[in-house]
């Protein structure tokens, strides 16, 4: 089977996802070309060898719907040879899209592909697209459906993390986000935001607050315990999983993830398409996978993707130097240290989507860029990004550094 290698990845800074950001005024459509043309300009690529183009997006409707991938392409001036498709698996998306880029050139089907994504949240508010699975109630009822956040703190209680655990877990974020932008780790892979005159609007991630402290954090409400409570989703999560008493809610806006704008694009291709071209690959595809979890709990399927990506690899988890898990709540990130069995100094070294924030359909994308770019700083060889779901899912891949 052909190898499928990473020759490059990109990001645009993440934005804060409000009317006040600094990307609030630049359309998905520009982040996703400002990627692109990272891409081709980094690598001085003819774009006619590119076989498709996949975005992951979460909420494909109105400016990111029509499938942007394909309009980001043409917009972005490459060769109209080149497709485009997009994909939407809930926050995985991003990672997705790289794995499908991936499978096309193991499976010998295409040379060389662009796989990512891009969310402006700030201009698509998340769950614009609707669905079934929380409108309409006879399916909502069949699946126990609860909002992330009741499962965030569902996991809490069911595994005993307190208030204090997830509020430090938060600060280490906050801290170590603050660290790597103060040593430009993440200079290689961001690519500024410009507007249309050129004036930069954006070159560094919008959404940290280095200052944070769990006394700091410790004066905000919990954010769920209200829509437990009177919109009764607590009795609807505790009717799957009984052997609770109450929900405690530990979880609130500074030990969630951040709502934000970005985009993510990498490059990844086979063997010979690079020495045909002359690039240089940076890392390998081990190997990925994706699996299904209980959609009431909904966020514990890191650990499992997990694990069955590093089976499918001959792997273990201590053959892994560096993961990216990503934070969509803190308690996600402690369940999976707990049942993989990672050391906290092994996980999001640079902090992660507390600090950065989570533009849905580009997280994954962006977390590819954030482990190669640290393993090639540490001189480190293997790297694991994961991501829980929406609807009870996970995804992980293995790369290994060249």
């Amino acid at each position: 089977m052909p190898e499928a290698f990473i020759y490059d990845a990109v990001r645009t800074p993440r934005g804060r996802g409000k009317p006040d950001g600094a990307l609030h005024q630049v359309p998905p459509i520009r982040l996703a070309t400002t990627v692109l043309n990272a891409l081709r300009e980094r690598l001085q690529l003819d774009t006619a060898n590119i076989d498709d183009v996949i975005l992951g997006v979460v909420s494909p409707v109105g400016e990111q719907g029509s499938n942007i991938a394909r309009v980001a392409a043409i917009d972005a001036g490459y060769a109209e040879t080149v497709a485009g498709v997009q994909v939407n698996r809930f926050c995985a998306s991003g990672l997705e899209a790289v794995n499908m880029a991936a499978g096309q050139v193991m499976a010998g089907q295409s040379d060389l592909v662009v796989g990512g994504g891009v969310e402006s949240m700030s201009r698509i508010p998340m769950s614009s697209a609707g669905g079934a699975w929380y409108a309409d109630p006879q399916v909502a009822f069949h699946s126990h459906y609860v909002p992330q956040g009741i499962s965030a703190d569902l996991i809490a209680s069911l595994y005993g993390y307190s208030r204090a655990d997830v509020d430090r877990f938060a600060v280490q974020s906050q801290t170590r986000a603050a660290q790597a932008w103060e040593e430009k780790r993440f200079a290689r892979s961001v690519t500024p935001v410009y507007a249309v005159d050129g004036v930069a609007l954006l070159d560094h991630d919008e959404h940290r607050r280095p200052g944070t402290s769990v006394e700091s954090l410790g004066k905000l409400p919990a954010s769920f315990e209200k829509l437990g409570a009177d919109y009764g989703f607590d009795a609807v999560a505790l009717q799957r999983y009984p052997e609770l008493e109450r929900i405690e809610h530990v979880h609130h806006a500074g030990n969630s993830s951040g709502i934000v704008d970005g985009a993510a694009a990498v490059l990844v291709g086979s063997k010979e398409i690079g020495e045909r071209l002359g690039l240089k690959p940076r890392a390998r595809i081990r190997g990925f996978a994706s699996i299904g979890s209980e959609p009431t709990i909904m966020l514990t399927g890191p650990a499992p993707a997990t694990q069955k990506a590093l089976k499918r690899a001959g792997m273990s988890p201590a053959d892994i130097d560096l993961y990216e898990v990503n934070e969509a709540f803190a308690a996600v990130v402690l369940r999976f240290a707990d049942v993989v069995g990672v050391p906290m100094d092994k996980i999001n070294v640079n902090g992660g989507a507390i600090a950065l924030g989570h533009p849905l359909g580009a997280t994954g994308a962006i977390l590819i860029a954030t482990v190669l770019d640290e393993l090639e700083r540490r001189n480190l060889g293997t790297g694991l990004v994961t991501l829980c779901i929406g609807a009870g899912m996970g995804t992980a891949t293995i790369i290994e550094r060249l």
